[in-house]
Parts: structure tokens; sequence; C-alpha cells
């Protein structure tokens, strides 16, 4: 669920708890707009610091003095798959 649908949740749930005046038998319309209210705050703070993790960027290795570089054959670099 993207932020997009975490504010959708918030949205409803708001509307289910301050706009309405419905009465439903057995359901407390109250209570599911508080939940919905919740769990759409928890899907942006989780959204939010998903976003907001950067990668590490690691500096490429140096060969050691006097060691020889490790050559790759990909198949490409030698010729063949030209």
């Amino acid at each position: 669920m993207g932020l997009g649908g975490c504010i959708i949740l918030i949205a409803a749930g708001a509307i289910l708890t301050f706009a309405t005046d419905w009465e439903m038998e057995g359901v407390n319309l109250d209570l599911v707009g508080i939940i919905l209210m919740i769990v759409g705050l928890i899907g942006v703070t989780t959204f939010s610091s998903i976003a907001r993790r950067k990668r590490v960027v690691v500096p490429p290795t140096t060969p050691v003095v006097g060691q020889e570089p490790q050559h790759r054959r990909d198949g490409y670099s030698d010729g063949y798959g030209v």
C-alpha cells in the first residue's frame, strides 16, 4: 500500500468518525473510523521511514601494489561476443 492508499484510509476514517451520524446494529462506526485512521497513520510512518533510507556507497577497492589485476572473461571484452 502506497502513500495514496494510506491517505485514503485516513480520510475515510475521519469521514466515518466525524462526518456521519449513521447507526448500524452491531457496528460502532466511530470505532471503525478511528481504527482506519490509526492504520493509515501507521502506513504513512512506515512508508516515510522506508523512503527516507539512503544507500551507502562503497568506493571500489584498489588493487594491492605488485598484484596483477584479475581479468574477467564475460564473452564481450575478449572480442568473441562482438
